[in-house]
């Protein structure tokens, strides 16, 4: 399971990865986690994201129109900044295109996020 000190990793390198980027298209693979994806998570396409924070485990991605996403890597779950011709893994359950051809991708084969 990641850690307080594996989530505060993750934060920072995504940071300069995705600050300021634009979130073109969500592709969702899997919605079945341990909490359900919303069926409002389009609402935050053509948002650009201001700030990515740690509380505890989770990870909060603010937002341009002021909606956060909230993630929590669960016990095996990682997110990582790939180009998105990059193919899909079998456990990629999420994805966001940003507006400079890469993606971020949820990934875990527990499902558990």
């Amino acid at each position: 399971m990641p850690e307080l000190p594996e989530v505060e990793t993750t934060r920072r390198g995504l940071q300069p990865l995705i600050m300021s980027r634009i979130i073109h298209r969500v592709d969702i693979h899997q919605s079945q986690l341990r909490w359900p994806i919303p069926d409002n998570i389009h609402d935050i396409e053509n948002q650009s994201v201001t700030d990515i924070k740690r509380r505890g485990k989770y990870l909060i991605i603010g937002l341009s129109n002021q909606q956060h996403l909230l993630v929590h890597l669960g016990m095996s779950g990682s997110l990582s900044v790939l180009k998105q011709t990059e193919t899909l893994k079998k456990h990629d359950h999420f994805v966001a295109c940003l507006d400079n051809n890469t993606a971020l991708r949820y990934h875990d084969p527990r499902r558990f996020g």
